[in-house]
């Protein structure tokens, strides 16, 4: 599976004339969109704004990028699995390593961007290690059972683009919790990306610790989450050759 996602990266490296520079350059025009819009067009009043929208859109690009790209992951290695018999969970883990790779990269240098804005390095950031495993368990799980259900419903990859859509402008990218009336407060924090974003807002931004008890819970969902979807995908193995074109 690590050679697999070495190969992925290296042949998606060269296909390109900057090769992996797009890694950062893509992200980095991504960004620049929203900030335009946000902060120069709507004059946004959030303080430091650059940093707080920069931290949520990387992690959330972490998040959809696996989400979208793996939960095709089976379906689209059909020809693959009607001439080799392969671990079928192999696909979904090859595609959420590569991405997580590349999220590495660009969370690095989002790390020495904040460093260099005049973001300090505290005690908190000794949680970091333990947002970051929470994000990746849930952004496993979810990719799980989503690869394990495409193949049999093809047409729920748009479904799943289009809510990611929605999810965006609901995982506080843009808006500070405190901006949020209090009576949808509960619903609005029912979504764990807005958990996991504030999280790494206030260890980078704000020096302080993350919330433990909803990482705690997000984290238990997460493995429950996962073992559901190696369930699905063990219990569908010898099936998917076979319904796929």
């Amino acid at each position: 599976m690590l050679y697999k996602t070495y190969a992925d990266l290296k042949a998606e490296t060269q296909r390109t004339y900057l090769g992996f520079l797009w890694w950062i350059f893509e992200p980095l025009m991504y960004m620049l969109v929203f900030y335009i819009m946000f902060d120069l067009l709507l004059g946004h009043k959030t303080d430091n704004f650059v940093p707080f929208l920069l931290i949520g859109l990387t992690a959330w690009q972490w998040f959809k990028s696996c989400l979208s790209h793996g939960s095709e992951t089976i379906l689209g290695n059909h020809f693959l699995m009607q001439h080799v018999n392969l671990p079928k969970i192999i696909f979904p883990i090859i595609l959420i390593l590569t991405d997580t790779v590349k999220f590495v990269f660009i969370f690095s240098i989002l790390l020495i961007f904040l460093w260099i804005y005049g973001f300090s390095v505290g005690l908190p950031y000794l949680a970091l290690p333990f947002v970051l495993l929470v994000q990746l368990l849930f952004t496993t799980a979810l990719t799980f059972i989503l690869a394990a259900i495409v193949p049999f419903l093809p047409d729920l990859r748009f479904v799943v683009e289009n809510v990611l859509h929605a999810f965006f402008f609901m995982s506080g990218i843009f808006l500070a919790s405190v901006t949020i009336p209090e009576e949808y407060q509960f619903y609005y924090y029912l979504n764990p990306m807005v958990n996991l974003i504030e999280d790494y807002r206030n260890i980078l931004m704000h020096n302080q610790w993350p919330h433990w008890f909803s990482l705690l819970v997000i984290g238990i969902i997460s493995f429950f989450g996962i073992w559901v979807g190696k369930l699905l995908i063990a219990r569908f193995e010898y099936v998917y050759p076979k319904i796929m074109p």
